[in-house]
């Protein structure tokens, strides 16, 4: 039997894989429910899709289609109202990145999936990608060559939402922080704490430091379009560079461990060099060699279904995010009193 889905809101730009063919699988889009007329107009055109599929009220449309799972794709501060709605339904929840930028939210998600069993993950491209987990793989396996993880170097971004040409009601509150906490800080920052907390296995940080700057006033005057996150852990370091400022499109990273680097350049190449080598090697890395799985909506069906358990601080999961909430938050309130963000001193989530 198909995993039946029900989608919450359609404004996130992201909202469009679902529809096409390279992500369709094992599982049943039944019901979407989206308060903008002009987008599930835009939507039914785009898509062919049947009036039947959208609900106007989202209580009734869980009630009376009793899905098996809700994916997310509105305003991160809607996150938690969608959770709130599922939660005691016992709907289990995917939420596209990051979980939330309130500490308070992230709690209370907590709580609710909890108390009422469900999972409740959080999607990210990165995660689909196989030289993500090709590093993950060097840095648990303490004989491949890369030696203690030191330092993690993280930059995501493009030019800007306005200058890719998001669409305005994705652009309308990706750029209001009281829909999405900041700017570029919220949403390319979390990539790289999102990655390095799966690299430190779930190790809380020391402290946060962030910088974050609006170069285009008068296309972003209410958030940042720039952001380093600095974030200091017992024995390493991430540098998390976001940005609506590149001159291209970028998910890539470094990672430097004792004896070795991994430098993935994008999804599938890997440039590594270890202890002994006079050069650096560049890997192409494919699916079949790592098991990556990159259809998202293939993974939330098969947690659902019980076919795959996440491992301990994945990507995907709930313990992975929180702490991702945690240092997001951290890295809003640096970048606001300009210092130094101890996160032991603050009422930690895990304390």
């Amino acid at each position: 039997m198909p995993v039946r889905l029900v989608m919450i809101g359609l404004s996130h730009g992201h909202s469009h894989w679902i529809f096409q063919e390279e992500y369709q699988g094992n599982f049943e889009l039944v019901g979407i429910h989206e308060p903008n007329a002009g987008l599930i107009h835009q939507f039914k055109e785009k898509y062919k899709l049947d009036d039947a599929l959208f609900f106007p009220d989202l209580d009734k449309m869980l009630d009376e289609l009793q899905p098996d799972g809700a994916l997310a794709f509105g305003p991160i501060s809607e996150h938690l109202n969608v959770v709130r709605a599922c939660a005691p339904r016992g709907i289990h929840v995917m939420v596209e990145k990051p979980l939330a930028f309130s500490l308070d939210h992230a709690k209370e998600m907590e709580q609710l999936a909890k108390l009422h069993q469900i999972h409740l993950l959080t999607n990210y491209e990165t995660s689909w990608y196989p030289t993500t987990d090709a590093i993950s793989n060097y840095v648990k396996n303490s004989e491949a060559g890369l030696g203690p993880l030191r330092k993690a170097v993280f930059h995501h971004g493009h030019k800007g939402p306005k200058e890719i040409g998001v669409g305005p009601e994705f652009l309308e509150w990706l750029t209001d922080p009281e829909k999405n906490g900041a700017g570029a800080l919220i949403d390319f920052g979390c990539y790289g704490a999102n990655i390095m907390t799966t690299l430190m296995q779930g190790e809380i940080p020391v402290s946060v430091m962030a910088i974050t700057q609006t170069y285009k006033p008068e296309v972003y005057p209410l958030v940042d379009d720039e952001a380093t996150i600095l974030v200091e852990y017992k024995e390493a370091q991430a540098i998390i560079q976001a940005s609506w400022n590149w001159p291209f499109d970028r998910k890539d990273m470094e990672v430097y461990g004792t004896k070795g680097y991994c430098i993935a350049l994008d999804k599938q190449k890997l440039k590594t060099r270890f202890e002994g080598e006079h050069r650096e090697t560049l890997n192409l890395i494919n699916i079949e060699d790592t098991g990556t799985q990159s259809n998202p909506f293939e993974v939330f069906g098969s947690v659902i279904q019980g076919s795959v358990v996440m491992s301990e601080f994945g990507l995907y999961t709930l313990e992975n995010n929180l702490l991702v909430v945690e240092i997001l938050s951290a890295a809003i309130e640096s970048a606001k009193s300009g210092k130094r963000i101890y996160l032991k001193e603050k009422n930690s989530i895990y304390e």
